[in-house]
């Protein structure tokens, strides 16, 4: 192995269903946002076992300065790269 690259963490955490897997992985990604190596916008999740098919987590449109937005898929809303607080 060769320190050249990227390397990618691949971190296992089980949930009963795809929204159950969806809304943990969001809440992963968020709470360890202060971390400037997480890139949220590629989170995903799969069937344990299953790696060939990834549902993201997160939009996958990209915003300026190679940033992805940070709503579900498929939102409503504008793109954003912040999340809003709920009031």
């Amino acid at each position: 192995m060769s320190g050249d690259g990227r390397y990618v963490v691949h971190l296992t955490v089980l949930a009963a269903d795809l929204p159950a897997a969806q809304l943990l992985a969001r809440a992963v990604s968020r709470s360890l946002g202060f971390l400037p190596q997480l890139q949220p916008g590629e989170t995903t999740v799969s069937v344990e076992g299953d790696l060939t098919a990834q549902h993201p987590v997160f939009c996958d449109r990209r915003l300026p300065h190679h940033r992805r937005c940070l709503l579900r898929p498929g939102h409503a809303d504008a793109c954003t790269h912040r999340l809003r607080m709920p009031t």
